[in-house]
Formats: structure tokens, C-alpha cells, sequence
């Protein structure tokens, strides 16, 4: 299974949901000992386990629980499901952190989360960006010949309601992608909020293969590279990209990672090693105060040119870090408005032993100069917002109707002087 470090802006769905890394492994301690001291033959419960005073104690704080679990079994008036009764409670567990980012899955959940990072699914094709203080979920992203686009959804669309009574909202986004997900040439119906006005269609689902990258030359001089999300192998995606403008004479590079919610932070350091010289993309602090110095560095042999990145308000997480890390240590210049916030990194891990798995907040990062991202954000060198009423709904590299990316183009161009 594949182990990475994330850091994760929401649950993207739609779709392609983000997840994390192996930070974490293993059995906890006390069921370690446990079963280390476990000395019963198997399938012989008289056995005895030796654990510590302290392994004891922790296992005594679980009696409630078990208590409640054995008077279901007892008590309720139907016949209980005890794996679904002990699902539920890892799930309240996770929910007691009251952190948004950290949750459990099951094992059905946790092998569609990987599924999902591969970016081929049956579905509409849109990207869905969730806001859990508004609980708005918004479209980020309509992929090009998507269900969605030929339906006509839009970049910017608040998904408002899926089938009849399935209300949207961040907290139960995955159960309106798990409506919208199913077979290959069926229906779905899909309301949006545009423009503050309820917009129905009718979808019928296809199988998606996502791209994370789109790049082109803008003249003879400039490439342009859209990044869309830090999963699959988008870093591949990006280097061939990058390499394919350079066979093509381009001398300045723009990277677009406005919307961008984030995604591996190994990612991040694969990219960011194309452009910098020995030293860190960024780095970790713990609850306990320690820096973690090792984890995401770079070496030496850059690509030496001049960078400008384009950001805006959902540009968060692994975008962040890419861009406070080019901009401090390869130069580059930033394009757009303030970014999102997130400055914290999750790990994901198996938990069990039937393939369930867990995601959890474990440290905050700061950028190369120890500059906190974490509900600050990363304000642009050049602040250009977008005019009243522009939901940003632009076709690919539009220079004609993006302000930010027509700034953007200015500003390399000066660099090309």
C-alpha cells in the first residue's frame, strides 16, 4: 500500500479525495505488549496476558464502552451489527479531536480513499472544494469533456442539493459524492446554487481519468503550467511538463496553483527540488515543540529561471508550502490574492488488521524562513482580486479574460527583461 505525507485542505470529491501518509504505523503499545506476552495456544482462550500496571489502566478507561457494547447485544430490539457498532465508535473517537481534518475510515472507505488518489472514477467530473467553517461546498474545478461540463456546471457553482433531498453541506459531502459516484451511463440529478439561484441538471456518469496538469507556451518566451492538485503522480505530470517547454524555448515559467487545495507534501518536494538548490521546502513543528529539520529537503541542481505563481483564497495547504518555498528561496513572484491558510499536516495509517485506516492533524510547518502559514495565509507580492461578480470561470490559459493571469504575464515579462 502506498505510504505518503499529506497535507490536506478537505475532503475533495467529485472526484478525488486527498488523503494523507504514513507519518504513524502499527499497533498501539499496550496491544503490542499484550500480544507479545500472550501466551494461550491458539485458538485457546485460557491463556494468560501479562501487561503493566499502566497498560491496564489504559485498557480500564475502554469498560464504558465495552459495557454499552455488550447491553446492545443484550438489550436492543433487533439483531446489532458489532463491526458497524465499533466503526461507528472510532469514528466518535476521531470526532472528539473536534479537528476537521482528522477522521476514520473504514476499510471500505480507506481502499476507495487510495482508489480515489489514482484520479480514475464513474462519475460527473467536477471538483469540490468544502469550507467547514461556512460549510459551503464549492466547484473548483470542471474537468475538460466531464459529464459535468457538457451538462454546463461551472467553476464557481455551490453544490446545493444531489437527488431529491440530499441537502449539501462540508460534513456530509461524501455522502452526496458516494450519490454521485455509481455505473457507467446512468442519471444523476445535481442542483447548484449560481448566482443565488437554484440550477438543476440532469448528469449522466462516465468513467474519469483526472489530469492534475495542464500546460501550454503563451508566446515564444513564456510556459505556463496549471496544477491542479498534489495527488496521483502529479509530480511526474509536472516535470514533463516543465521539460516539454523547455524544448520548446520557454525561459520563464508561470505555475497556476490558484484553487489548488493541496495534497502529498512529498509531491511538493519532488517540485520543488526542480527549482531550488540544496535546503527544505519546509518544515515540521510537534506539539512538543520539536522541529523537524529532515523531512522535506532538496539538493542541489536546479533549473535556474524565473518563476512567478498565481494563488487566490482556495489556494491552501501543499500549495502554500510550494509557494512560500519557491518565493523564499528560488524567487519567485507571486500573483493573485491572499491564500487559504492551512499549516498543518496530516498522517494516515492502517489501523487493525482488516484494513481500516485513520487520518490525523500530527504537526503544523513554516516555510523555509520559519514564516507560520496556519490561518495567516500567504499574502501575493502583487494583490490583483478578481472584478465584482467574476467567478473566475475561465477557459484554460485565457489571457484575454483573466486579470490575474493577464498580471501574471506582466510580471513575467518585466522578469524577462
Amino acid at each position: 500500500m502506498k505510504q505518503k505525507m499529506i497535507a490536506v485542505l478537505c475532503i475533495l470529491t467529485g472526484f478525488c479525495l486527498i488523503c494523507g501518509s504514513l507519518l504513524l504505523a502499527g499497533t498501539a503499545p499496550f496491544l503490542r505488549s499484550a500480544a507479545a506476552s500472550d501466551t494461550s495456544e491458539e485458538g485457546d482462550l485460557s491463556g494468560t496476558v501479562t501487561i503493566s500496571r499502566e497498560e491496564y489502566e489504559t485498557l480500564k478507561q475502554f469498560s464504558e464502552l465495552a459495557e454499552l457494547l455488550l447491553e446492545t447485544d443484550l438489550y436492543f430490539y433487533k439483531e446489532t451489527d458489532r463491526e458497524k457498532l465499533l466503526q461507528y465508535a472510532a469514528k466518535g473517537l476521531m470526532a472528539g479531536l473536534d479537528d476537521p481534518y482528522s477522521f476514520y475510515y473504514t476499510p471500505e472507505e480507506f481502499a476507495k480513499m487510495w482508489e480515489d488518489d489514482e484520479g480514475k472514477y464513474v462519475g460527473i467530473g467536477v471538483l469540490i472544494s468544502a469550507d467547514y467553517t461556512t460549510q459551503i461546498c464549492t466547484i473548483s474545478r470542471v474537468f475538460s469533456d466531464s459529464p459535468a461540463q457538457k451538462a454546463g456546471v461551472q467553476r464557481g457553482d455551490i453544490l446545493y442539493r444531489v437527488g431529491d433531498d440530499l441537502y449539501v453541506n462540508a460534513d456530509n459531502l461524501q455522502d452526496a459524492v458516494n450519490i454521485m459516484r455509481g455505473l457507467p451511463d446512468t442519471d444523476v440529478e445535481v442542483t447548484f446554487l449560481r448566482k443565488g439561484e437554484e440550477v438543476t441538471f440532469t448528469i449522466t456518469r462516465e468513467m474519469i481519468t483526472v489530469n492534475q496538469i495542464e500546460y501550454s507556451m503563451l508566446d515564444s518566451k513564456v510556459g505556463y503550467i496549471a496544477f491542479y492538485q498534489f495527488a496521483g503522480e502529479a509530480e511526474i505530470e509536472f516535470e514533463n511538463a516543465l521539460n516539454q517547454l523547455l524544448a520548446e524555448g520557454a525561459e520563464g515559467i508561470m505555475i497556476d496553483l490558484r484553487d489548488n487545495p493541496g495534497g502529498w507534501v512529498n509531491q511538493v518536494q519532488y517540485v520543488g527540488d526542480l527549482f531550488m538548490d540544496e535546503g527544505e521546502v519546509c518544515y515540521l513543528v510537534y506539539r512538543n515543540g520539536e522541529e523537524n529539520h529532515a523531512e522535506y529537503r532538496t539538493k542541489d541542481g536546479k533549473t535556474d529561471i524565473p518563476l512567478v505563481i498565481l494563488i487566490n483564497e482556495n489556494s491552501a495547504s501543499s500549495s502554500e508550502i510550494l509557494s512560500a518555498a519557491l518565493k523564499e528561496c528560488a524567487g519567485a513572484t507571486l500573483v493573485g490574492v491572499k491564500s487559504f491558510g492551512k499549516g498543518i499536516v496530516q498522517g494516515v495509517w492502517n489501523v487493525g488488521t482488516k484494513g481500516a485506516g485513520v487520518q490525523m492533524t500530527v504537526a503544523q510547518y513554516f516555510t523555509p524562513k520559519g514564516n507560520a502559514v496556519h490561518q495567516v495565509g500567504i499574502e501575493p507580492d502583487i494583490v490583483v482580486p478578481l472584478p465584482e461578480g467574476d467567478n473566475g470561470m475561465y477557459e484554460f490559459a485565457d489571457l484575454e479574460n483573466d486579470v490575474q493571469l493577464q498580471k501574471a504575464y506582466e510580471a513575467m515579462l518585466e522578469k524577462l527583461k
